[in-house]
């Protein structure tokens, strides 16, 4: 059996791991999150709620009632392998794919059809995967691209200069000629002088060295301390276990697995990856006590 991505054979997340204070939520997250599963549902509404979301490539079915809640100052992450469908529900959420079925609400409002750009100025920005730089513009003429609709709020590109200590001083540097991991930088401070809300990050380390990796998500705190939530898609299960409040895997469009990272163990996270689904399907129930996504989303 192979282990899921960037792992080798021996690759096992921990049991029941305790993540140290401060990990996978703002301030605002973690005020909210005390006190375990229930009360994530009980102090807050989620900021973006999923709601039975079903979408097609033409006669492929991408994504089958797919639900999630994310709320406040959480990072929320979306595990899976190959063709599971993450890409697939970020983009949707961002507006780039119509739903078949199913709601996507902001804030407590039904934006499923809502245009992409009106959502990205409402607060929920994206950093796409491959990055989509625009190759021929300098460093800081791609950051101004992002601040063009931005909201009020805390991020500009003097203080995306100040977490990327490196992006000022080659600020007009084409960013054709940066590293994967610089470009990458580049995308995630794009997003970032936007002021989102909500920033749907995918695959952030896709196609960069593990070193290049861990740096970049070093990075996720400072992001936090601002307030935002994140949605983050990444196939390298350790490392979003590491960073995430609260983790959902899909497989081929379903759901397998939901629940915090603490609460999960290796042999629930292979079975959900690699659909094992007896083992699977009692993981789920073991992790809400019967609840899913669907039935925490009525």
């Amino acid at each position: 059996m192979s282990s899921p991505k960037g792992r080798g054979g021996d690759w096992t997340p921990p049991l029941h791991a305790n993540p140290p204070q401060g990990r996978g939520t703002s301030d605002e997250g973690r005020s909210r999150l005390e006190g375990g599963p229930e009360a994530r549902s009980q102090q807050s509404e989620p900021l973006l709620e999923v709601r039975d979301l079903t979408v097609h490539h033409g006669q492929l079915r991408a994504l089958d009632r797919v639900s999630l809640r994310v709320f406040p100052g959480e990072v929320y992450a979306i595990i899976g392998a190959n063709g599971a469908g993450k890409s697939t529900l970020l983009r949707t959420i961002a507006g780039l794919h119509r739903p078949t079925d199913g709601a996507i609400l902001y804030d407590g409002k039904d934006m499923t059809k809502i245009r992409p750009e009106r959502r990205a100025t409402g607060g929920i920005v994206m950093v796409p995967e491959g990055r989509r730089l625009f190759g021929s513009l300098t460093v800081e003429e791609n950051l101004k691209v992002g601040a063009t609709y931005a909201r009020k709020g805390p991020w500009t590109i003097e203080r995306v200069y100040e977490i990327f200590a490196w992006m000022k001083d080659r600020r007009t540097q084409r960013t054709a000629q940066l590293s994967g991991g610089e470009q990458q930088a580049v995308a995630i401070g794009r997003a970032l002088v936007a002021n989102p809300r909500v920033l749907l990050l995918d695959e952030l380390s896709l196609g960069l060295a593990p070193v290049i990796v861990q740096r970049i998500y070093a990075m996720l705190p400072q992001i936090l301390s601002t307030g935002l939530t994140v949605l983050l898609v990444e196939q390298d299960v350790s490392q979003a276990l590491r960073v995430a409040s609260h983790i959902q895997c899909l497989l081929e469009g379903h759901t397998t697995l939901e629940g915090r990272p603490s609460e999960v163990t290796a042999e629930q996270v292979e079975a959900a990856y690699f659909g094992l689904s007896q083992a699977a399907a009692e993981g789920s129930e073991a992790l809400w006590h019967g609840s899913t996504p669907s039935s925490r989303a009525s």
